[in-house]
């Protein structure tokens, strides 16, 4: 009988413990959130900035060693020549380029020998709604660059672009025909945005609407003044949740289940504080990306209105490697492949890896999958 109470005490206290650990982890999760999250570790210098836009630089690592995906990786000492420039998208913040300190794409590449500089584009208000295509891609990229060259001393760069970074990377070297863009890394580009699955189809039918719109009304999308289109931070999250929403419920469904696992709840916690801390959209951005890619489809063509300028993708000559996400339902492989058929980069390589639009990133799979392969690439192509 003894024996029966001990028992039946030592199930109770395990209860308990269980109990308050689901509590304690449910609690931090909630309301000490911040506490958790593993991202941004990665230590750089603000070189510069014009109180928007910030240029980064990640100093060499002061360990010998970093883990990467359970391998362990040896810093390299002695750098390439060409410095490697991040080119962000907009709307995201830069936590995605530092998630985990054993998947940190910066802290990777600066492994690899590769001096890395990223340019924060920062959290644009109202005030920049004006901003638009021509603004990043003739204006301030330009000028960060030009500062990453008197920085580093060295005038050719290679280019990292994800999404719409892929896209300023692209438009950039096409208009500018800057002939020291050495290298040029595009990933989840939807050069043929008709042709990206459903997405593809629903952009198909907006093209029609406004089509029978502008022939019966005259009426165009840049007729309106920007303002009215600048779409605040919280939309942008919505809007990149809704792209996979059985994912996103099934997260925290997950995170349910899994709440005794601390270790689980601290990387949701870091997952979570990239995706829901996405930041606004200058209405004219917003302008120029509706019109010029969504309805006019014009990068199926080879080329782009960047303002009162067109950029051919046909100028872009740099060493070309593009990539593309099997699962990615916003850039499918076959919309992204196209860029093949328009850039006259003698040397290109085009690759399918697994992983949706964020995953072909920053995803679990992306060290193996893509940055490895990625590093091999570059430093071929780098000293």
């Amino acid at each position: 009988m003894p024996n029966l109470f001990k028992s039946a005490a030592d199930k109770a206290s395990g209860l308990t413990r269980q109990t308050a650990l689901y509590a304690g982890n449910a609690f931090d999760r909630v309301f000490r959130a911040a506490s958790l999250v593993k991202a941004g570790q990665t230590p750089f210098e603000t070189l510069y900035t014009d109180g928007l836009v910030s240029l980064r630089y990640y100093p060499p690592l002061a360990e010998d060693f970093i883990e990467l995906d359970g391998e362990t990786i040896t810093v390299e000492r002695t750098a390439h020549k060409t410095p490697i420039v991040i080119v962000p998208p907009l709307a995201v913040n830069m936590l995605i380029y530092d998630l985990f300190p054993q998947r940190s794409l910066v802290r990777f590449l600066r492994a690899k020998g590769f001096e890395v500089y990223l340019i924060d584009w920062g959290i644009p208000t109202r005030e920049h709604s004006h901003y638009n295509l021509h603004t990043y891609v003739a204006e301030l990229l330009p000028a960060y660059l030009n500062r990453v060259r008197e920085h580093s001393g060295e005038q050719e760069l290679s280019l990292h672009g994800w999404s719409m970074g892929g896209m300023f990377t692209l438009f950039y070297s096409a208009l500018s025909k800057d002939q020291h863009i050495r290298n040029a890394v595009v990933l989840g580009l939807p050069i043929d945005s008709h042709a990206s699955g459903l997405m593809g189809l629903m952009y198909q039918r907006v093209a029609d609407v406004a089509d029978f719109v502008r022939k019966r009304t005259g009426f165009r999308i840049h007729n309106v003044k920007p303002h009215w289109f600048h779409t605040p931070g919280w939309a942008n999250t919505i809007g990149f949740k809704l792209t996979n929403p059985i994912g996103s419920v099934m997260g925290y469904w997950e995170l349910i289940v899994r709440l005794g696992d601390r270790e689980f709840v601290s990387n949701h916690a870091t997952t979570s504080a990239f995706l829901d801390r996405m930041v606004a959209y200058p209405g004219g951005i917003i302008q120029d990306t509706v019109v010029r890619i969504w309805i006019d489809n014009q990068l199926s063509k080879g080329e782009i209105q960047i303002g009162e300028d067109v950029a051919r993708l046909e100028n872009v000559n740099a060493n070309l490697l593009a990539i593309a996400g099997q699962e990615d339902t916003l850039a499918t492989p076959g919309a992204a492949k196209r860029v093949m058929d328009h850039v006259s980069s003698a040397d290109r390589t085009f690759r399918v890896v697994p992983g949706g639009h964020m995953g072909i990133l920053a995803g679990s799979k992306a060290p193996r999958e893509s940055w490895l392969e990625l590093a091999e690439w570059l430093a071929e192509r780098s000293d």
